[in-house]
């Protein structure tokens, strides 16, 4: 699809070619005598910024030649420069070559029109940034006005006044390669204000030749169409003699088509350096695209790579992070959880215990156990049991403080212990050391150690008391 327009493109360029080409080229009549030599004159200053000169000429109309007065000209658009037109030599006449504005000046028959224009090139001014400085040393620039300017000295130390390229006493000079290629670029004819100052021209009878005999009455205006006032300047005297050399047809047949054949060459050349030149560009413009289709491409990929990187070692990074955090989280509500437990557990033991504390009754004092000595079998036997020691008050144990009534006196038959009997005399020492009175001396035992018998001790404070203390 984008093909076509791209063909349609190209097409109207050649286009464009082939009517720029047309329009730039040779136009009128053929004569065999050549215009006048150009009159000397002043340049009038430069009415405001952005103002270009374009020279005088002589132009060729139905009462034969007339004076096209040089003017000041706004530029059509900015950045271009005004290449003037030229009579030159075909072969069978001259002919007017139309002047144009372009980006660069091209060949304008070599001839020297003064004011920047020597021959070749411009060196009246340049464009800087979308404006246009003014030479000093060729153009009348009122500085007060004009701010735009700078000086750089023109050498054209010969001073040709011949108004016609090629024929009798014409200019000899010939396009260069760059201004043939400078015949190819984008043209502009002449501006409106150009084409007027051509038909006031016309009608000026005394800008003929015939009637001012190569010394117009205005050689120069401040701006287009102005022939009158203090913006129009009258010429100071004419280059040369009125009439130029005439150019015969008839030099030669031979030298006709050697010229012909020598401007096809020139111009086959030109076409196939065009040509050449275009295809060379084309080529170095593709490759470039390609490359920098290839260096971009590769550019996105490498930072697709980076961002991907980028983006799983953050992501990475985010999950090891979040999975950190969980695993502090759980430990730290595994630790909270068995701290309260604990605290719990605490908790639960000590108010066990207290509970516990409340609950248990005094513990009552032990009881007298009855002494259950085994039977002698024989006076052997019995001498070899223990005697009860006596009692003594500070050996005697406290009594708990539930037992508050002193313990009674034994009896002696409560004293007869039912002691297994001993095999031997060893095993009778084996028992228990308290043994109950032998039977022969029960009284008497009870009798000489009355105060044996345990005092009632003093009734202990309980636990939960002492805490009420």
């Amino acid at each position: 699809m984008r093909t076509i327009p791209s063909i349609r493109s190209l097409l109207f360029a050649f286009v464009m070619l082939a009517i720029s080409a047309a329009a730039f080229a040779q136009i009128g009549v053929s004569i065999s005598v050549g215009p006048p030599a150009l009159p000397v004159y002043e340049q009038p200053p430069v009415p405001a910024q952005g103002y270009l000169w374009t020279p005088g000429y002589w132009a060729n109309g139905d009462n034969g030649y007339f004076f096209v007065p040089g003017t000041w000209v706004m530029a059509p658009q900015p950045g271009f420069l005004w290449t003037p037109g030229y009579w030159g030599w075909n072969g069978a006449g001259f002919a007017f070559n139309e002047g144009y504005w372009g980006q660069n000046v091209g060949f304008y028959g070599g001839i020297n029109y003064g004011f920047g224009y020597g021959g070749q090139g411009y060196e009246g001014g340049r464009w800087n940034n979308g404006q246009f400085e003014y030479n000093r040393a060729v153009n009348n620039v009122n500085v007060t006005n004009i701010h735009n300017t700078y000086n750089t000295t023109v050498n054209n130390t010969t001073v040709n006044r011949v108004s016609y390229n090629g024929g009798a006493g014409g200019i000899t000079a010939a396009p260069t390669a760059q201004e043939r290629t400078y015949a190819q670029e984008k043209h502009i004819g002449p501006v409106a204000a150009q084409t007027q100052q051509v038909a006031a021209a016309r009608a000026n009878p005394q800008q003929r030749a015939s009637v001012n005999q190569g010394k117009p009455a205005i050689a120069a205006t401040a701006k287009p169409g102005e022939f009158t006032g203090k913006g129009a300047v009258a010429a100071k005297e004419a280059g040369a003699p009125y009439k130029a050399a005439e150019s015969k047809p008839a030099e030669g047949k031979a030298t006709e088509n050697k010229a012909a054949e020598n401007k096809a060459a020139e111009t086959k050349a030109t076409e196939n350096k065009a040509a050449d030149n275009k295809a060379a560009e084309s080529k170095a413009t593709e490759n470039k695209a390609a490359e920098n289709k290839a260096a971009e491409t590769k550019a996105t990929n490498d930072k697709a790579a980076e961002n991907k990187a980028a983006e799983s070692k953050a992501t990475e990074n985010k999950a090891a992070e979040n999975k950190a955090a969980e695993t502090k989280a759980t430990n730290d509500k595994a630790a909270e959880n068995k701290a309260a437990e604990n605290k719990a557990t605490e908790n639960k033991a000590a108010a066990n215990k207290a509970a516990a504390s409340k609950a248990k009754p005094a513990s009552k004092p032990p009881q007298t156990a009855k002494a259950s000595t085994p039977k002698p079998e024989n006076a052997t036997h019995a001498k070899a049991a223990p005697e009860k020691a006596e009692a003594h008050p500070e050996n005697t144990p406290r009594p708990a403080a539930s037992a508050a009534k002193p313990a009674s006196k034994p009896s002696p038959q409560t004293a007869k212990a039912s002691t297994p009997k001993p095999e031997n005399a060893t095993h009778a020492q084996a028992a228990p050391k308290k043994a109950a009175p032998s039977p022969e001396k029960p009284k008497a035992v009870a009798a000489a150690r009355p105060e044996s018998a345990p005092k009632p001790a003093k009734e202990e404070t309980r636990p939960e008391e002492r805490r009420q203390q």
